[in-house]
């Protein structure tokens, strides 16, 4: 009886004992997931205090007494570009060349500028209107406006581009026609021709710059054919036409905004319109101006800066004297082809030509030949004698 009364109360206390356990036991769990839950997505608050990390500032370092300061590192400055030479100051004398007509006409103009800006015997005027052409006469006249700056400015070559805001209807009599009619082509042609011989009637050399192509395909369509006409009756006067077609086209002969300026270098020739020109474009219009106009100015870019001729050499008067009693003549002009007379080399007199028969002249006169000299191969006497 005894040892069933104790077991009812061992399991009473057994049952007892883990009830008591049990709420422990689930509320480390619950605090265990809580804890994960909360280091999986941030959640600060209710994050147990002992595992936040306290931040503790880093303390500053104290520099000794009397120790120098650090010097601050110097700044790396960028390259500095390469000055630009200044334009010198053209001479009284200079010649000139006139570049007149549209807007592409003063590209070129400013791109002549800048080829010759070093030269001060060439002088670069460019006179024009933007918007001119030879269609609207009642805008600017060019057939009027030309013959007084040739007057005024005497040049010695003009330089002439304009056609591209010719693309319009033109008054011709009483009528009114349509862009490329054959009134309208027949009436541009006489204004061409008429403006061209308004140069070369003066003997002036004429170099007429073509149109290049556009970005819009009508309008380098009709590019090609007034350059046909340019180049037609401008070289049926006497006149130079300009082909820069190729300069500012791809391999396929389509247009291109970047490509190859005068140096060889990528660079962007044409506006954001696909009309206009850049500066890098303007020079490469100029460039092809340039090689012509140098050709009729002549090899000397300076003009009269270097003289040839005898007014340039000393005089014996003007030398000391104990130069001049050392001097055996005059100096002498190497441009004259007699040499300022002289024929002979200093002291040519007192040679005496020494007669002298050749191995062949004895061969064809005398039918023998010479001895050989001593000690050659061919020399078979016995008895050589010393020279």
């Amino acid at each position: 009886m005894t040892s069933k009364r104790r077991l009812p109360r061992r399991l009473l206390t057994t049952a007892l004992i883990v009830l008591m356990a049990l709420p422990a036991g689930v509320g480390v769990a619950q605090e265990q997931r809580r804890t994960l839950f909360d280091m999986l997505f941030g959640n600060e608050r209710r994050r147990p205090e002992s595992s936040i990390i306290q931040m503790r500032p880093r303390p500053e370092r104290v520099r000794p007494q009397g120790a120098a300061r650090p010097a601050a590192p110097t700044p790396v400055k960028p390259p500095a570009a390469a000055p630009q030479p200044e334009a010198v100051e053209k001479m009284d004398s200079a010649r000139k060349i006139l570049v007149v007509g549209d807007f592409g006409a003063m590209g070129v103009g400013q791109g002549l500028e800048t080829a010759f800006e070093q030269d001060p015997s060439v002088k670069v005027i460019a006179k024009g209107s933007v918007a001119s052409g030879l269609v609207r006469q009642d805008h600017y006249d060019w057939l009027s406006e030309l013959p007084r700056m040739l007057e005024q400015e005497k040049p010695q070559i003009v330089v002439v581009m304009l056609g591209a805001n010719d693309r319009q209807s033109m008054q011709v009599g009483a009528e009114r026609e349509r862009f490329r009619t054959d009134i309208w082509l027949k009436e541009y042609e006489e204004r061409v021709t008429r403006l061209a011989k308004m140069v070369t009637d003066r003997k002036i050399p004429l170099l007429w710059v073509g149109l290049a192509a556009f970005e819009s395909p009508s309008l380098t369509a009709d590019a090609v054919t007034l350059n046909g006409i340019y180049r037609s009756n401008v070289e049926e006067v006497g006149g130079e036409f300009v082909d820069i077609w190729d300069g500012f086209v791809d391999e396929s002969g389509q247009f291109i905004v970047t490509g190859s300026d005068v140096n060889g270098q990528p660079a962007r020739l044409r506006g954001t319109d696909g009309v206009s020109f850049t500066d890098a474009g303007k020079r490469k219009l100029a460039f092809y101006v340039e090689k012509l106009a140098k050709r009729h100015l002549g090899d000397l870019s300076v003009g009269d800066l270097i003289r040839l001729d005898a007014g340039d050499l000393p005089l014996l008067s003007s030398l000391p004297p104990e130069v001049e009693a050392k001097m055996p003549s005059q100096p002498i002009n190497l441009s004259d082809p007699e040499l300022d007379g002289g024929k002979e080399l200093l002291g040519a007199s007192t040679i005496k030509p020494v007669a002298r028969e050749t191995p062949q002249n004895l061969l064809l006169t005398k039918g023998f030949l010479p001895d050989a000299p001593v000690g050659r191969i061919d020399n078979v006497r016995l008895n050589p004698t010393s020279p």
